[in-house]
């Protein structure tokens, strides 16, 4: 098969990578790879921190996903951080909504190891004044820039611009830390034409926060603010926290300095740029968990879209375009779930199969009543 992939952010270019090892002829289209959701996020694959209520399904495809990156990491040569996960509670209030998680956990079947503070401090001894939480031995990370730029080297030269594919989007802005063009990539009226018409050719729509109509619609984009700071004190795991009722997640990068503290949480538009609310709620939030971030130095402030569904579940199969396959919607989970995605694109290619789940269809088949 000949695959067009529009996006070259971690999803896109897993994609691509996956359909290259099988063979199939693909060529990947983005202005600036690498730029958008995948340049910001923390890299935490963490099926477990991430499972609620209601999302069985999700977790589900999580966990089958983090299954997957041990292989996928070997491949592109990329270190994952496997001292695990603490999640954590400052105070009383914090502690109930992690024991909500567990509870989660417990209806999942997915093993923890619940811990008093002076059993998290063992584990973790940079921590505050935390009053209890729990070990989640197998939520790991990666550094998604590290991915990325694997990718971009094992997808070679099929990834090149074409301007013609895509049209700013108006509220799109460079925030001077990513260096990509302004404005968002969107898929023009005239890839959708050429999808499907040439024989046995694909098009893999993966723009992320930014899809085309008549897709837009499945997809809000929802702001998050990220900062990179540099620590002589270091942070062993991975830290999941409730601080006085904030989520603050803290993950330290594997033989390096660098500790990134995010995200922030906001269905907003206009430029991508910081705000010094959000900025300064991750940062408050982040030195009551780890009083040492006090210390470190502030090297990076970053905003990106992350592309969230009604559901909260991807939308990764076929359209009711002939030739169209949408690979979006990770929303917090694109670098866990890209290995899946990837997959189940490739699989759909080649058999027609789709995961229900993931079916892009669903919305327009509940319409319809």
């Amino acid at each position: 098969m000949r695959v067009r992939i529009l996006g070259a952010g971690i999803v896109g270019l897993s994609v691509a990578d996956e359909l290259i090892r099988r063979g199939h002829e693909v060529t990947v289209v983005d202005p600036a790879p690498g730029s958008g959701a995948s340049y910001a996020a923390a890299g935490m694959l963490s099926p477990a921190g991430e499972a609620w209520y209601g999302e069985e399904d999700l977790t589900r495809l999580c966990l089958s996903s983090l299954a997957l990156w041990p292989d996928v990491a070997a491949r592109l040569g990329v270190p994952v951080h496997t001292r695990g996960t603490l999640l954590v509670g400052v105070d009383a209030g914090d502690v109930q909504q992690v024991e909500r998680q567990l509870s989660v956990l417990d209806l999942a079947g997915v093993s923890y190891e619940r811990l008093v503070r002076r059993e998290l401090l063992a584990r973790e001894p940079g921590l505050g004044r935390v009053a209890g939480g729990a070990f989640l031995a197998e939520d790991h990370s990666v550094d998604p820039r590290a991915v990325v730029a694997a990718l971009l080297d094992r997808v070679g030269d099929r990834v090149g611009l074409d301007t013609d594919s895509f049209v700013p989007h108006e509220s799109g802005s460079t925030d001077g830390t990513a260096g990509r063009a302004a404005g968002s990539p969107l898929v023009g009226p005239g890839e959708r034409q050429r999808a499907g018409v040439e024989t046995n050719t694909v098009t893999v729509i993966a723009t992320g926060a930014q899809l085309p109509d008549p897709y837009s619609s499945l997809i809000r984009p929802v702001r998050g603010d990220v900062v990179r700071v540099r620590t002589q004190e270091p942070v062993e795991r991975t830290v999941r926290a409730w601080a006085h009722g904030e989520q603050i997640y803290v993950v330290p990068r594997i033989d390096s300095d660098e500790v990134v503290i995010g995200a922030s949480t906001e269905e907003r538009d206009g430029p991508l740029l910081p705000t010094v609310e959000g900025v300064w709620r991750l940062l408050d939030s982040a030195r009551r968990v780890v009083p040492a971030l006090d210390r470190a130095s502030v090297v990076e402030v970053t905003s990106r879209d992350r592309p969230g569904t009604a559901d909260n579940l991807p939308l990764v199969g076929p359209t009711h375009e002939p030739g169209v396959v949408l690979a979006a919607g990770a929303y917090r989970n694109g670098v866990l779930l890209a290995p899946l995605i990837a997959q189940l694109v490739a699989d759909h290619i080649e058999t027609g199969s789709v995961e229900p789940a993931v079916d892009p269809r669903r919305f327009r088949m509940k319409e319809d009543g």
